[in-house]
């Protein structure tokens, strides 16, 4: 458009610019601003440069610090937790100097203590599956109890007195699982069980394998262990003295997990069975209501392989198994078997008990199944807490161990009926 012909009034003209371009400008202005200050100071601004590069390296170095790169192997700390109390149990926090009573909801951490008084029992679980179950007058030190990001844990409990019965599970190759006993240190293999005693007053240190395998080291000397076999050592004594262990008798009879009914009696007479030893002149059976014997009903000795309890009332029972020979020597205890009394009354007829096929959770087995409006239901001893109106029902059972198990579900009304039925599994 021609000057003669632009019509009168406003005219706006504009350029573009673009984001890029101011950013460009900025960068060139400070660019030529720090050459100026650097040719007009060039002692100072050496300086600064220096101390804001000191800055961030040191600002790089913490932030690289927080999180461990991969692959490298730092350890991180773990909790361990009680799974079992019984009696009187008490534990100092390694961050604090006072002893406090345990409780299932206190986490375990390296350095903590843990004692039991003569009444008392406490089973405490490691994440890597280790579980040691401290028996009475018993005190333990948690030595190390972590884990690195190939998930290597590193297990390492000090028996400092009394008796620990120790257990290991699967854990990854590259993991250690320890007991530590007067200076000596025993390192367990995976699926081993051992039982740990520390008498400082009377200097009397044993360590026993009782499955699995694991090796023992003090002073330079290592002891490779097997099933049944034990180190055993004096503080002043610079070498540890390796033998085979006592096997003890296989209780036979009440098998474990059986119900013994009776005929509406207030209590019931029950006959013990177990395997005569070569060896033995006599065996010691002990029965108690609680799994760790913490405190028993009987504990006796006898001559023969079997004997008869009398007066035993209805409920939940353990008992144990031990062999003595000419010597004096004890055997380790049995395993463990379990029996529940159950008051059947006059009524002989079975109530309704339909089982639904078991579901596995892990080491967990849930149990459904219906039964006869108004009955109650136990699995294992262990009453459901809850049956509906319709008589159907719902349990998950405690972890169970490695190996066979005895499901044992038991349906009784307050008439006396009793309905019993009893499945094997395998937890792998």
């Amino acid at each position: 458009m021609s000057l003669e012909t632009r019509k009168p009034g406003y005219h706006i003209a504009w350029k573009t610019v673009t984001y890029r371009s101011v950013v460009l400008l900025i960068m060139a202005g400070a660019g030529l601003f720090l050459i100026a200050v650097r040719l007009t100071f060039p002692q100072f601004t050496e300086n600064s440069f220096k101390t804001v590069g000191n800055i961030a390296d040191k600002a790089l170095h913490r932030v690289a610090g927080m999180a461990p790169a991969g692959g490298s192997g730092i350890s991180t700390a773990q909790q361990a937790h009680f799974t079992a109390l019984d009696g009187t149990v008490r534990i100092k926090k390694s961050s604090g100097n006072s002893w406090v009573a345990a409780d299932y909801n206190v986490p375990l951490d390296k350095g903590d203590v843990v004692q039991t008084g003569s009444e008392g029992m406490a089973k405490v679980v490691f994440n890597d599956g280790t579980s040691y179950t401290v028996k009475q007058d018993s005190l333990i030190v948690i030595e190390e109890n972590s884990a690195n990001d190939q998930q290597q844990t590193n297990v390492a409990v000090a028996v400092s007195t009394g008796t620990v019965d120790l257990s290991t599970a699967t854990y990854s190759q590259g993991s250690k699982s320890q007991v530590i006993v007067a200076g000596a240190t025993a390192s367990l293999s995976p699926q081993s069980t051992a039982q740990v005693r520390n008498d400082p007053k009377l200097d009397q240190h044993e360590i026993l394998m009782k499955k699995g395998t694991g090796e023992v080291s003090r002073n330079g000397q290592t002891v490779q262990l097997a099933n049944w076999e034990k180190v055993s050592f004096k503080a002043a004594e610079p070498r540890m003295e390796k033998a085979k262990g006592t096997g003890p008798p296989t209780p036979i009879s009440p098998a474990n997990m059986a119900p013994i009914f009776t005929a509406g009696e207030a209590t019931k007479d029950v006959e013990f069975s177990w395997t005569p030893m070569a060896n033995a002149v006599a065996y010691r059976l002990r029965i108690s209501r609680n799994p760790y014997f913490s405190s028993t009903l009987v504990d006796k000795r006898v001559n023969t392989a079997d004997v008869s309890v009398t007066s035993l009332g209805e409920g939940a029972y353990y008992w144990v198994v031990q062999s003595y020979e000419a010597s004096g020597k004890e055997s380790v205890e049995s395993e463990k078997n379990r029996f529940t009394i159950i008051s059947k009354g006059k009524q002989t007829e079975a109530i309704d008990l339909e089982l639904d096929p078991f579901i596995q959770h892990g080491h967990v087995i849930e149990v459904a199944g219906k039964t006869q409006v108004g009955a109650r239901v136990m699995v294992n001893g262990r009453e459901v807490p809850m049956v509906t109106e319709d008589g159907t029902f719902h349990y998950f059972t405690p972890p169970l161990a490695l190996g066979e198990a005895v499901i044992t579900v038991t349906a009784q009304t307050a008439q006396g009926g009793v309905n019993t039925q009893q499945k094997k599994i395998i937890i792998q």
